[in-house]
Order: structure tokens, then sequence, then C-alpha cells
């Protein structure tokens, strides 16, 4: 086997920022699912399910502008956050990216096989990429209950596979979720992205002549056939990134985004979408093919996923696992995997349009997620109470 220097895995102000935003917003998030589900099942369910479908511009609701609209600017945040690891973070390293890579890859194959076995030749296998996504948020708020009792290894190496998660998402989204193309609608969107583009090998810094004209390509790609979020991570990699410090735009944009998107657009994503009105004998629709595939597709896919593709990273001397971690941590970090959460129930919303088979499937990933967090949590503690203890971090 050939010799791999293990990866150094680093945390620059901009990754410890993110880190931090992110475990708070995986708390906010339970707190606004919890909220949600409270009031859409109390005496004022109703009214509070009733607001989130007013109409807005005729076909659209505000739900549908939370959605396609404020979700944009995730997308915006993922791209660039994508952006900034290919340059300067863990993926600018092509051995340092191939553990997490590899693991992502894993981490998405295995639930969509999972869930295409439960719905082969059944309407419902459109839904196949509803168990491929992680919730970074969510995720890494439950991992940072456990404080130091897991290496920052462990927590940078979540945080890069799901951000290639997310990138895997939206490559999914872009294929397999999109309808009908609007060619002079797309044929708009990608002249203004060429413009953008233009703008960029200029050296045009100014973060206005980026954002307006981005939000014109959004209203084109919004009629384009293809889903409109996508043009967040677009035009994440047509603002410059320049050396990536504080005064490119790049920096600029996402240092802004972090809490904007991490305390106000996903837990207003969560509020909007977690207001279930929970049926009767709601249980028995969980072993349902599509429910089955969900949360097998969680629950056992993520971490039968990653472990695999780790280890067979590893197994052919591309990779080291990083310093401070081990094959059981690996484990935890696949069953934190199977929180799904935002990105899953995101899918959803693109594969289904029969109300009822959204809410069975939005139940079967809000069960799969709380499963997967308390296993990894179980799991890790475990881990962490047969070890050593960690040095300072």
């Amino acid at each position: 086997m050939p010799v791999v220097k293990s990866p150094s895995w680093h945390l620059t102000d901009l990754l410890r920022r993110f880190l931090r935003s992110e475990s708070k917003s995986g708390f906010i998030l339970i707190g606004c699912t919890l909220l949600s589900l409270l009031l859409a099942n109390s005496a004022i369910g109703e009214t509070y399910v009733h607001f989130w479908h007013i109409p807005v511009e005729g076909r659209h609701t505000v739900e549908h502008v939370i959605n396609d609209g404020l979700m944009t600017l995730f997308f915006l945040l993922v791209g660039l956050e994508i952006e900034r690891e290919i340059y300067q973070g863990e993926l600018s390293d092509i051995r340092a990216a191939l553990l997490p890579l590899f693991a992502a890859f894993g981490g998405m194959a295995c639930p969509a096989l999972i869930y295409w076995l439960f719905n082969a030749g059944e309407a419902t296998v459109r839904g196949a990429g509803i168990p491929t996504a992680t919730d970074i948020a969510f995720a890494l708020g439950v991992l940072m209950l456990l404080g130091k009792r897991v290496p920052i290894s462990l927590k940078i190496f979540l945080t890069a596979l799901a951000i290639i998660d997310d990138l895997g998402a939206i490559v999914v989204i872009a294929i397999f979720y999109s309808h009908g193309l609007a060619w002079g609608w797309l044929g708009a969107a990608i002249g203004i992205f060429a413009l953008l583009g233009v703008f960029n090998r200029m050296g045009v810094s100014r973060l206005w002549l980026y954002l307006l004209p981005g939000l014109a390509a959004w209203y084109c790609m919004l009629h384009s056939g293809i889903h409109a979020t996508l043009t967040g991570v677009i035009l994440a990699f047509l603002i410059p990134f320049r050396d990536g410090g504080k005064a490119s735009p790049s920096y600029i944009l996402e240092h802004r985004l972090t809490g904007i998107v991490a305390f106000g657009v996903l837990p207003l994503f969560a509020l909007a979408n977690t207001g279930i009105v929970i049926p009767s004998g709601w249980y028995e629709g969980l072993f349902s093919h599509n429910s089955l595939g969900i949360m097998m597709g969680l629950m056992v896919g993520k971490p039968l996923g990653i472990f695999l593709f780790s280890l067979l990273a590893v197994t052919l001397g591309l990779s080291r696992l990083p310093d401070g971690m081990n094959w059981k941590h690996v484990l935890g970090a696949g069953l934190f995997g199977g929180i799904g959460f935002t990105m899953s129930m995101f899918v959803t919303l693109l594969a289904f349009n029969d109300p009822a088979l959204v809410v069975a499937s939005k139940i079967a990933i809000m069960a799969a997620s709380v499963l997967s967090a308390v296993a990894g949590l179980a799991w890790l503690r475990l881990v962490a109470c047969r070890e050593s203890p960690l040095p300072p971090v």
C-alpha cells in the first residue's frame, strides 16, 4: 500500500465561525420544528397551516416564497462554502479531499439504492433522492452536544462530508427534479451568468453588480423549468474569490450570509415545512414502501455507505484517517449523516405533488433524523467513555 501523508485538518477563522453558527442553528431548527408541530396540531392549527398557504402573486404562496426564494440564499451560502473549501479548505488538497468525497458518494449511493429496492416499479420511486441528503446544521448541532468528547478532526470531516453531500444534492435536483425546459427563459439566465463571468474576469468587485443581475437570473430560472434555487450555487462561483481574504467579495458575502441563513432562512424553512397536522394512524404510514425506503435509507444506508466508502479510500491508499480519528468515529459520522431534515424535505417537495404522500414522507424524515441523532450521540458517547480523555482543543 503506498504511503500517503495524513491530511492536515486545520481551522480557519471563517470555518470556526461557520461551525459555531451551524451548531446553534441546529438547536434553533429543532426548536422551530417542535413549535411548528405543536401549533399545527393545536386549537389554532387550521389558521397556522393556512398562513403558509396564503397566495402571493397568483399561484405562489408564502411557503413557495420561502422554498423557492429565500432558500436561494441558503444555496448561495452553500456554493460559497464549497468554493472556499476547494480553494483554501480541506478540499484544496486532493488527498485530504478524497476521504470526505468517497464518504459523501457512498452516503448518497447506498441510501438511494435502498430506497429503490423498496420502491422499484412504483410511482414513489421518484423519491429516491430524499434519503441522500445530510442536514449540516442539524448534524453539527447535535454533534456539538458532545463537546470535547470528540476530536475536532471529526467535526471538520463531518462538515466537509456534508458540504460535498450538499453539492451532490444540488446535482440530483438539477438532473432529476427539473421540469420541462423553457429555452427562452433558460437562455436569458445563461446570458446573465455569462455577463457576470465577464465581470469576474474584468476584476469587478462591487457586490451589487453581481447580486442585482443575480436576482434577474433567479427570476429567469424560476420560469425556465430548472429549480430557481440553483441560481444561488451558480452565482456563488461567479462572485470573485480573489485571494479569499477578508476584503474579497466572496468572503464579505459569505460572512454576511452565514448569520442570515443560519438564524433566519433555515428556521423559516423549518416553520413553513414542518407544520404538519399529524393524521390518526400516522404510525401505520411508516410501514409504506416510501416511508420504509426513506427511513432505512437514512438510518442504514447513510452510515453503511459513509463507512464502507471511507474504508475503500483508505484501503486503496488514496487517503488516511485524519489525526485523532479512528473507524469508530467514522461510523459515528455515518450515523449523524442519517440526519436528513432540511435537504430531504426540500427534495420531497420536488419529488411529490400528493399532499398525503408529502406529509407521510416528512414524518418519515423527522423520525429517521431523530433516531439517527440519538444513535450517533449514544455511539460516540460510548466510544468516548472507552477511550482516553482527549487533550484540550
